[in-house]
């Protein structure tokens, strides 16, 4: 098994996922280093690697970090499924874009936008996956009205994906409180696997 170091400084998501996905693709790699300056893109390739079977340790500071992975013999890994995958019932993918619902007056949107995920669980076990990106990741950090409803959904098993970069972009990747920070590699993945997709943007 090989050992492989990236620098991934400067690269927009997902490309630090994607460039160390390319690399444990290409076969048996014990040991994967890779450098990374900003938080979103730190949690995104930890993330990876762990549900790949790496054990992750961080160090670094003042935006640069080094992320790394060691796979010991006979690490078990998630398994990721894949299209076509034998499914028992209909899995519906919710993407939401923004953080006021619909146009004409931004309160009334905002109220809007806050009674659909509160109600967002009608959907019963259907509901599979809340994609929060750009303005959307608003409802998922610190004094946002949404957030009992994301973290009831969290626990009645739904997966509220959060996008790190937008997060990143708002300046609000520390106050997130729901959900799982991802990245795109995640959201486009979730998008293929769903049976639905419904968009508020």
């Amino acid at each position: 098994m090989s050992e492989e170091n990236l620098d991934c400084r400067g690269l927009a998501c997902p490309n630090p996922v994607l460039r160390t996905k390319e690399i444990i693709d290409r076969g048996d790699v014990a040991r994967l280093s890779i450098l990374v300056d900003n938080a979103a893109a730190k949690e995104n390739v930890s993330r990876f690697l762990s549900r790949v079977g790496y054990e992750v340790s961080i160090s670094g500071e003042d935006g640069n970090f080094r992320v790394t992975g060691i796979k010991e013999e006979g690490a078990a890994c998630e398994v990721m499924e894949e299209p076509g995958t034998l499914k028992q019932e209909s899995r519906i993918a919710v993407l939401v874009g923004t953080d006021s619902m619909g146009k004409g007056d931004e309160t009334l949107g905002r109220k809007l936008v806050i009674n659909f995920i509160a109600t967002v669980k009608e959907m019963g076990p259907e509901l599979w996956r809340l994609i929060l990106l750009n303005g959307g990741v608003k409802l998922a950090v610190e004094g946002s009205e949404c957030l009992a409803a994301l973290m009831a959904l969290e626990k009645d098993g739904v997966n509220v994906l959060v996008c790190g970069t937008c997060l990143n972009y708002f300046g609000l990747l520390e106050k997130k409180l729901a959900g799982e920070t991802t990245n795109m590699l995640d959201i486009v993945t979730a998008m293929q696997l769903a049976d639905k997709v419904i968009s508020i943007m």
